[in-house]
Protein backbone atom coordinates (compact mmCIF):
# COMPACT_ATOMS: atom_id res chain seq x y z
CA UNK A 1 0.00 0.00 0.00
CA UNK A 2 0.87 3.41 -0.73
CA UNK A 3 -0.75 4.29 2.91
CA UNK A 4 -0.36 7.84 4.70
CA UNK A 5 2.80 9.01 5.40
CA UNK A 6 1.48 12.78 6.34
CA UNK A 7 -1.93 11.08 8.12
CA UNK A 8 -2.05 12.56 11.51
CA UNK A 9 -1.96 10.60 14.50
CA UNK A 10 -5.42 10.15 14.82
CA UNK A 11 -5.32 9.48 11.11
CA UNK A 12 -3.09 7.19 11.29
CA UNK A 13 -4.52 5.29 14.25
CA UNK A 14 -8.18 5.21 12.35
CA UNK A 15 -6.00 4.04 8.97
CA UNK A 16 -4.63 1.14 10.80
CA UNK A 17 -7.52 -0.20 12.51
CA UNK A 18 -9.09 0.17 9.48
CA UNK A 19 -7.20 -1.65 7.48
CA UNK A 20 -7.42 -4.42 10.27
CA UNK A 21 -10.51 -4.76 10.25
CA UNK A 22 -10.78 -5.21 6.20
CA UNK A 23 -8.15 -7.80 7.03
CA UNK A 24 -10.45 -9.96 9.22
CA UNK A 25 -13.64 -9.64 7.21
CA UNK A 26 -15.24 -7.04 9.72
CA UNK A 27 -16.12 -4.37 7.08
CA UNK A 28 -18.79 -2.38 9.01
CA UNK A 29 -15.99 -1.35 11.12
CA UNK A 30 -13.65 -0.96 8.87
CA UNK A 31 -15.59 1.13 6.22
CA UNK A 32 -16.31 3.35 9.38
CA UNK A 33 -12.61 4.18 10.28
CA UNK A 34 -11.72 4.24 6.36
CA UNK A 35 -14.19 6.27 5.48
CA UNK A 36 -12.81 8.66 8.59
CA UNK A 37 -9.69 9.49 7.66
CA UNK A 38 -11.00 9.69 3.58
CA UNK A 39 -12.77 12.74 4.95
CA UNK A 40 -10.38 14.84 6.02
CA UNK A 41 -7.31 13.50 3.52
CA UNK A 42 -9.21 12.97 0.49
CA UNK A 43 -6.07 12.17 -1.69
CA UNK A 44 -5.11 9.02 -0.40
CA UNK A 45 -5.68 7.14 -3.38
CA UNK A 46 -5.39 3.41 -1.04
CA UNK A 47 -7.72 4.57 1.38
CA UNK A 48 -10.76 4.98 -1.92
CA UNK A 49 -9.22 1.64 -3.23
CA UNK A 50 -10.09 -0.08 -0.05
CA UNK A 51 -13.28 1.50 0.59
CA UNK A 52 -13.66 0.24 -3.13
CA UNK A 53 -12.90 -3.50 -2.26
CA UNK A 54 -15.27 -3.17 1.09
CA UNK A 55 -17.92 -1.86 -0.69
CA UNK A 56 -17.79 -4.39 -3.72
CA UNK A 57 -18.01 -7.14 -1.18
CA UNK A 58 -20.98 -5.93 1.10
CA UNK A 59 -22.67 -5.78 -3.24
CA UNK A 60 -22.74 -1.64 -3.47
CA UNK A 61 -21.54 -1.64 -6.89
CA UNK A 62 -22.61 1.92 -7.16
CA UNK A 63 -20.36 3.00 -4.06
CA UNK A 64 -17.49 0.57 -5.01
CA UNK A 65 -17.65 1.93 -8.64
CA UNK A 66 -17.30 5.84 -7.17
CA UNK A 67 -14.07 4.46 -4.96
CA UNK A 68 -12.13 2.70 -7.48
CA UNK A 69 -12.89 5.92 -9.91
CA UNK A 70 -11.50 8.46 -7.37
CA UNK A 71 -8.60 5.99 -6.82
CA UNK A 72 -7.69 5.98 -10.26
CA UNK A 73 -8.42 9.75 -10.96
CA UNK A 74 -5.83 10.49 -8.00
CA UNK A 75 -3.07 7.83 -9.68
CA UNK A 76 -3.96 7.17 -13.23
CA UNK A 77 -1.10 3.88 -12.65
CA UNK A 78 -2.68 2.52 -9.50
CA UNK A 79 -2.82 -1.23 -11.76
CA UNK A 80 -4.78 -2.77 -8.67
CA UNK A 81 -7.53 0.14 -8.88
CA UNK A 82 -7.85 0.15 -12.32
CA UNK A 83 -8.15 -3.50 -12.48
CA UNK A 84 -10.77 -3.40 -9.71
CA UNK A 85 -12.68 -0.53 -11.33
CA UNK A 86 -12.90 -2.94 -15.07
CA UNK A 87 -14.23 -5.78 -12.96
CA UNK A 88 -16.55 -3.46 -11.43
CA UNK A 89 -18.23 -2.53 -14.54
CA UNK A 90 -17.77 -5.80 -15.97
CA UNK A 91 -19.93 -7.22 -12.96
CA UNK A 92 -22.30 -4.47 -13.82
CA UNK A 93 -22.69 -5.40 -17.43
CA UNK A 94 -20.79 -2.42 -18.99
CA UNK A 95 -18.28 -4.45 -21.22
CA UNK A 96 -16.79 -1.67 -23.48
CA UNK A 97 -16.55 0.47 -20.47
CA UNK A 98 -14.84 -2.51 -18.73
CA UNK A 99 -12.81 -2.29 -21.58
CA UNK A 100 -11.87 0.82 -22.33
CA UNK A 101 -10.19 1.23 -18.44
CA UNK A 102 -7.57 -2.24 -18.80
CA UNK A 103 -6.95 -0.54 -22.99
CA UNK A 104 -6.83 3.03 -21.28
CA UNK A 105 -3.79 2.43 -18.53
CA UNK A 106 -1.21 4.73 -18.51
CA UNK A 107 1.55 3.63 -21.61
CA UNK A 108 4.80 3.29 -20.14
CA UNK A 109 7.98 2.04 -22.02
CA UNK A 110 8.88 -1.82 -21.19
CA UNK A 111 11.90 -2.57 -19.94
CA UNK A 112 14.47 -4.75 -21.41
CA UNK A 113 12.99 -7.44 -19.39
CA UNK A 114 9.55 -6.99 -21.43
CA UNK A 115 7.57 -5.96 -17.73
CA UNK A 116 3.98 -4.26 -19.00
CA UNK A 117 3.10 -1.45 -17.59
CA UNK A 118 0.10 -2.21 -15.31
CA UNK A 119 3.25 -4.96 -13.36
CA UNK A 120 5.59 -2.27 -13.63
CA UNK A 121 3.17 0.07 -11.75
CA UNK A 122 2.23 -3.32 -9.45
CA UNK A 123 6.04 -3.70 -8.55
CA UNK A 124 6.79 0.06 -7.70
CA UNK A 125 4.14 -0.10 -5.37
CA UNK A 126 5.10 -2.85 -3.87
CA UNK A 127 9.02 -1.51 -4.42
CA UNK A 128 7.46 1.85 -2.12
CA UNK A 129 5.43 -0.67 1.11
CA UNK A 130 9.22 -2.19 1.54
CA UNK A 131 10.18 2.12 1.59
CA UNK A 132 7.52 2.90 4.34
CA UNK A 133 8.73 -0.23 6.13
CA UNK A 134 12.17 0.68 6.62
CA UNK A 135 11.20 3.82 7.03
CA UNK A 136 8.46 3.03 9.72
CA UNK A 137 11.33 1.11 11.24
CA UNK A 138 13.77 3.91 11.98
CA UNK A 139 15.74 2.94 8.44
CA UNK A 140 15.70 5.75 6.64
CA UNK A 141 19.05 4.85 3.75
CA UNK A 142 16.76 1.54 2.90
CA UNK A 143 13.64 3.88 2.59
CA UNK A 144 15.08 5.92 0.04
CA UNK A 145 17.09 2.71 -1.58
CA UNK A 146 13.49 1.43 -1.77
CA UNK A 147 11.96 4.61 -2.84
CA UNK A 148 14.16 5.34 -5.57
CA UNK A 149 14.00 1.76 -6.70
CA UNK A 150 10.07 2.17 -7.27
CA UNK A 151 10.60 5.16 -8.88
CA UNK A 152 12.92 3.81 -11.58
CA UNK A 153 10.41 1.93 -12.55
CA UNK A 154 7.28 4.52 -12.65
CA UNK A 155 9.33 7.89 -11.99
CA UNK A 156 5.49 9.46 -12.35
CA UNK A 157 4.24 8.17 -9.52
CA UNK A 158 4.13 11.41 -7.48
CA UNK A 159 3.06 10.12 -3.97
CA UNK A 160 6.38 7.95 -4.22
CA UNK A 161 8.19 10.58 -4.74
CA UNK A 162 7.17 12.57 -1.87
CA UNK A 163 7.37 9.95 0.43
CA UNK A 164 11.34 9.60 -0.90
CA UNK A 165 11.61 13.30 0.30
CA UNK A 166 10.05 13.06 3.10
CA UNK A 167 12.77 10.30 4.00
CA UNK A 168 15.32 12.69 2.70
CA UNK A 169 14.82 15.37 4.96
CA UNK A 170 14.73 12.93 7.74
CA UNK A 171 18.06 11.65 6.99
CA UNK A 172 19.93 15.19 6.74
CA UNK A 173 19.37 15.43 3.17
CA UNK A 174 17.75 19.11 2.59
CA UNK A 175 19.21 20.02 -0.98
CA UNK A 176 17.81 16.12 -2.35
CA UNK A 177 14.33 16.67 -0.68
CA UNK A 178 13.95 20.18 -2.11
CA UNK A 179 14.58 18.95 -5.64
CA UNK A 180 12.40 15.93 -5.13
CA UNK A 181 9.68 18.17 -3.49
CA UNK A 182 9.82 20.55 -6.41
CA UNK A 183 9.29 17.87 -9.11
CA UNK A 184 6.33 16.86 -7.07
CA UNK A 185 4.86 20.26 -7.30
CA UNK A 186 5.62 20.86 -10.93
CA UNK A 187 3.59 17.97 -11.82
CA UNK A 188 0.98 19.23 -9.16
CA UNK A 189 1.07 22.77 -7.56
CA UNK A 190 -1.72 21.90 -5.35
CA UNK A 191 -0.01 18.79 -3.48
CA UNK A 192 -0.94 20.08 -0.07
CA UNK A 193 1.28 17.46 1.71
CA UNK A 194 4.29 18.84 -0.21
CA UNK A 195 3.56 22.06 -0.18
CA UNK A 196 4.09 21.87 3.86
CA UNK A 197 7.17 19.48 3.54
CA UNK A 198 8.94 21.71 1.63
CA UNK A 199 8.36 24.61 4.23
CA UNK A 200 9.39 22.53 6.95
CA UNK A 201 13.10 21.95 4.58
CA UNK A 202 13.14 25.62 4.16
CA UNK A 203 12.45 26.52 7.54
CA UNK A 204 15.60 23.58 8.64
CA UNK A 205 17.84 25.81 6.48
CA UNK A 206 17.00 29.23 8.35
CA UNK A 207 15.02 30.14 4.97
CA UNK A 208 11.94 31.61 6.66
CA UNK A 209 10.13 33.77 3.78
CA UNK A 210 9.94 30.86 1.68
CA UNK A 211 8.86 28.75 3.89
CA UNK A 212 5.73 30.78 4.59
CA UNK A 213 5.37 31.09 1.55
CA UNK A 214 5.37 27.33 0.90
CA UNK A 215 2.71 26.93 4.31
CA UNK A 216 0.39 29.47 2.30
CA UNK A 217 0.47 27.90 -0.92
CA UNK A 218 -0.78 24.59 1.54
CA UNK A 219 -3.51 26.49 2.94
CA UNK A 220 -4.38 27.78 -0.34
CA UNK A 221 -5.16 24.44 -1.68
CA UNK A 222 -6.25 23.20 1.71
CA UNK A 223 -7.81 26.03 3.23
CA UNK A 224 -8.66 23.66 6.28
CA UNK A 225 -4.79 22.41 6.96
CA UNK A 226 -3.82 22.55 10.63
CA UNK A 227 -0.50 21.75 10.59
CA UNK A 228 0.09 24.41 7.85
CA UNK A 229 -1.38 26.86 9.99
CA UNK A 230 0.47 26.02 12.94
CA UNK A 231 3.40 26.40 11.03
CA UNK A 232 2.62 29.66 9.69
CA UNK A 233 1.56 31.31 12.83
CA UNK A 234 4.51 30.05 14.45
CA UNK A 235 6.85 31.38 11.75
CA UNK A 236 4.76 35.09 11.71
CA UNK A 237 5.28 35.04 15.70
CA UNK A 238 8.99 34.33 15.30
CA UNK A 239 9.32 36.95 12.78
CA UNK A 240 7.49 39.45 14.90
CA UNK A 241 9.52 39.04 17.91
CA UNK A 242 12.96 39.43 15.87
CA UNK A 243 11.36 42.57 14.25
Amino acid sequence: MRSAARLSADERVSYQIGVRHFECGEDDAAIEHLTRVVATRPRFADVHYLLGLLYERRGDLDEATHRFEAAVSLNPAYAEARLALATVWERRGDFDRSEAIVLGAPRQAQTTSGVDALTQAKLANLQAALGDAYRQAGDHAEAVAAYRKALDRCPHFHDIRYRLAVALREIGLPDQAIRELERVLRANPAYADACVQLGLVYWSLGQADRAQEQWRAALRAEPARQDAGAYLRLAERRTVRQA
